[in-house]
């Protein structure tokens, strides 16, 4: 069989999502981190159907909180709520998919426990009742990578060459273990992720983003003081030199959450069926410029703004939040 992991714009069956679960890491913020779930959730339920996945005894706090609608809701054991990551990443040959199954280690080891993570990309294929595919020992999170489903893969140098990751394998290892479970040809090296993501080493899902084949939408900033604007404005050279066509979304949000500074790409969206889900800042006047950015980008598909302060606040946006599942 010849698997390829399909776009993200590509038909989906269904999102994955999984309910906050690890109170103590949103350090005050956990009803707000499940509020603002329950609106990416309620959003994403517009267009197509979504799988929150709840820790024994949640559910029915889950499903009062996303509504009657088309979010289904199950349980099982899980330390941590980010299924772009620790999701099974769902492949395709013809008609036949399979999920396979990254190592995953909390993203290096930095948040424990993780046992009940490390087993969600299996628990997923049982649940949706597809063929699993073992990728161990490669260890892979879905905010890593980003395809245009037609050979081509960007990522981080940042995260994926990062010894915490896969500490004896070359470039050329990690580039074959892509082609091999992905089904990608070319891998697009970016240098590097948003300054301030620590938590994953750069995922590449907060500064680029497949839209058509051979075509980007990137992170930038217009303000030059920004500390991640030289950082942006290198991946974009990158971009074009590897004869990419590029977007650029140059409004990179600022706030504050509980008196912390926390940075918001609104690139960290999420692609649903005739929609674009995107994280955005309550009362910042840029807002309209992101939206209607996405909307040039996207002009067949609804925009819609979702709260993403406190999924920054918590590591992650809209996207780390979702694991699409395709037709």
């Amino acid at each position: 069989m010849t698997w390829r992991m399909p776009a993200e714009w590509e038909p989906h069956e269904r999102c994955v999502m999984a309910w906050p679960a690890r109170a103590d890491m949103w350090r005050g913020q956990f009803e707000q981190a499940q509020h603002d779930y329950a609106a990416v959730a309620r959003a994403i339920a517009q267009t197509e159907p979504v799988l929150m996945v709840a820790p024994p005894g949640a559910g029915r706090d889950a499903k009062v909180a996303c509504g009657a609608g088309n979010v289904e809701i199950t349980e099982w054991p899980i330390d941590d709520s980010w299924t772009r990551d620790m999701g099974a990443i769902v492949v395709k040959d013809g008609d036949r998919r399979a999920a396979v199954d990254f190592v995953f280690n909390s993203w290096g080891e930095k948040f424990l426990p993780y046992a009940e993570d490390a087993q969600f990309a299996q628990r997923m294929a049982d649940e949706l009742q597809i063929d699993r595919i073992d990728a161990a020992p490669f260890v892979l999170e879905g905010g890593a990578i980003t395809v245009d489903g037609d050979g081509t893969l960007v990522t981080t140098e940042q995260c994926l060459l990062n010894p915490n990751r896969n500490p004896s394998m070359t470039r050329d290892d990690i580039e074959a273990q892509l082609a091999q479970h992905l089904g990608v040809e070319r891998v697009v090296w970016l240098p590097h992720g948003i300054l301030e993501d620590d938590d994953t080493d750069g995922h590449v899902d907060n500064v680029c983003a497949f839209v058509a084949p051979g075509r980007v939408i990137a992170q930038t900033t217009s303000d030059r003081d920004d500390p991640n604007h030289d950082r942006l404005r290198a991946n974009v050279d990158v971009l074009k030199s590897a004869g990419l066509d590029v977007i650029e979304l140059d409004v990179l949000f600022r706030t504050t959450v509980a008196g912390e500074p926390v940075v918001v790409p609104p690139l960290n969206a999420y692609l649903a069926n005739d929609a674009v889900i995107v994280p955005v800042v309550e009362d910042d006047s840029r807002v309209a410029r992101a939206l209607v950015i996405w909307r040039d980008t996207l002009p067949g598909r609804e925009i819609i703004g979702a709260p993403g302060a406190t999924l920054a606040y918590g590591g992650g946006g809209v996207h780390c939040i979702t694991q699409q599942v395709p037709k």
